[in-house]
């Protein structure tokens, strides 16, 4: 059974538009903010944490789940001055060390996720365990994530061209 395309499009279009609606509350909580402190001299302090919150998970979320492996953030210089097979050995290295570090601390970031119920937001009542859930959201996609890698590149698959070659034409 596959998906239609269509829907795959519209699951990624919702999942690329998450960063930019708590990208957009950012910017309503900063102008009420500045509103209230300079308008009304009344400072509100949610504001401030919606704005913690939604950096927080705008960050998390857009590199675990909105981010493509074509968007990561490589060494260019010498990542695009090799040929493509040496590309899949730097692909197959750093898939294989990213995966340890995300496996060996996912535990860990578990224990804390959990902990943090005990503890809540000062203005918002949020539970920290809600809010620092996408810790461990983010780990594990970064887990599918490079797995995929690996498996692609053991394949034999190149992965994505450097900018400095898709420019000359590569």
């Amino acid at each position: 059974m596959s998906l239609s395309p269509r829907l795959v499009r519209s699951c990624r279009a919702a999942v690329e538009a998450v960063p930019a609606v708590l990208l957009a509350a950012m910017f309503l909580c900063f102008i009420v903010q500045v509103f209230m402190r300079y308008v009304m001299n009344d400072p509100v302090g949610w504001t401030v944490e919606v704005c913690v919150i939604a950096w927080l998970w705008i960050l998390l979320w857009g590199q675990s789940v909105s981010a493509s492996e074509e968007d990561e953030i490589r060494f260019d210089i010498v990542y695009g001055s090799v040929r493509p097979p040496l590309r899949r050995v730097f692909r197959i290295i750093f898939s294989l060390l990213l995966l340890a570090i995300y496996a060996w601390s996912l535990p860990a970031l578990w224990d804390y996720v959990t902990f943090m119920k005990i503890e809540k937001t000062t203005y918002l009542d949020i539970r920290f365990n809600w809010i620092y859930g996408i810790a461990v959201i983010f780990s594990v996609a970064s887990i599918l994530r490079y797995l995929w890698i690996l498996w692609t590149a053991l394949r034999g698959a190149d992965g994505p061209v450097p900018l400095a070659r898709e420019e000359a034409g590569e």
